[in-house]
């Protein structure tokens, strides 16, 4: 996609990873107009150094000083709405990483004032940019494997090894003050499975910490849905296992698909002709993000509606919820 814009002044609140390659494909794709915000100097000056963008610890400061045409919130979901709904109030589109917060508390004030200034909201669930997934979709929409009936999705990896250079304990995934837990975190999953299957009706979880990690939320959990036509998904995500997994497994009346993210190939069954297609695709992992930053962007110029946005979002942290409240009950199941 060729910018039409490329003097875009834009905000990023919060220079921790995720942050610093927003930073870094936006600069790629010809925007200088670049400041970041963050309470942490020392990532300041990373930021500062890396990419030449200026610097601001207050990010109200930051949004009065410079009135960005588009905010990046990248800060821990605790933040998110809050941040997300001074920006708009700023007449800012927003771009706002997953998971849209830890709460639904106002959340239907941003939807509302989003709406009212006819401002772009997209929310980061990058997979569904990822080639894999997409042409998993493309496969269920043209009904190569029938009705689906069921679905696993699966992913996970030792917290640690997540972002070396940094203590885990300090992250938001591990605190629970600043939202975090594999259910809020590993959301993904839940999106790209209502992708899939539409909004579940029924939710049950498991969760809990099972590992000697220094956390204090779940660390490990297991979440299964059902559809309104009775089809079922069971999700697992953790950030105990050693290794990096994430897979999915999807059945139909008359086939199977196989993905695995190493592998860059989808497979599916052909129960018709009894053999198995194997579908390969090129794919590094910057690629979603960078895809999904340039959806934004088009958005923008298209005054389209994007493919995630805050009422999706908003179903995807419904779900997440009901799963942790599940996880919390004796009985443990929750009706949407």
């Amino acid at each position: 996609m060729q910018l039409i814009n490329q003097d875009f002044t834009i905000l990023v609140i919060g220079a921790g990873s995720i942050g610093r390659r927003h930073m870094a494909n936006l600069h790629a794709l010809g925007i200088r107009n670049i400041s970041v915000c963050d309470p942490d100097t020392s990532r300041l000056s990373q930021a500062v150094e890396e990419f030449g963008v200026k610097p601001f610890v207050d990010y109200k400061k930051a949004l009065d000083a410079m009135q960005p045409d588009l905010v990046f919130v990248c800060s821990p979901p605790v933040f998110h709405v809050l941040q997300a709904l001074e920006a708009v109030k700023g007449n800012a589109h927003v771009f706002i990483e997953k998971p849209l917060s830890h709460s639904l508390v106002g959340v239907d004030e941003l939807i509302a004032e989003a709406e009212v200034r006819q401002r772009v909201v997209q929310v980061g669930y990058n997979f569904r940019f990822h080639p894999g997934l997409r042409k998993i979709k493309q496969l269920l929409d043209q009904g190569v494997i029938g009705r689906l009936l069921w679905a696993r999705a699966e992913m996970g990896q030792y917290l640690p090894d997540w972002r070396p250079w940094q203590d885990y304990r300090r992250g938001y995934t591990a605190r629970h003050d600043l939202g975090g837990g594999i259910i809020l975190d590993s959301s993904h999953e839940l999106d790209y499975i209502t992708w899939f299957f539409g909004q579940p009706t029924e939710v049950v979880c498991m969760a809990g910490k099972v590992s000697g990690l220094e956390v204090n939320v779940e660390d490990s959990a297991t979440i299964l849905l059902r559809f309104a036509g009775g089809s079922q998904a069971d999700i697992h995500v953790d950030f105990v296992q050693r290794g990096y997994n994430r897979s999915c497994k999807l059945a139909g009346e008359q086939g199977t698909i196989l993905w695995d993210y190493s592998t860059n190939q989808v497979r599916v069954y052909h129960a018709d002709g009894d053999h198995w297609e194997t579908i390969s695709y090129a794919f590094e992992g910057n690629d979603m993000y960078v895809a999904e930053e340039k959806h934004f962007l088009e958005c923008l110029d298209k005054s389209m509606v994007p493919v995630v946005d805050l009422q999706q979002a908003k179903k995807v942290l419904e779900i997440a919820l009901a799963a942790k409240s599940s996880a919390g009950q004796s009985c443990g199941r929750v009706h949407l």
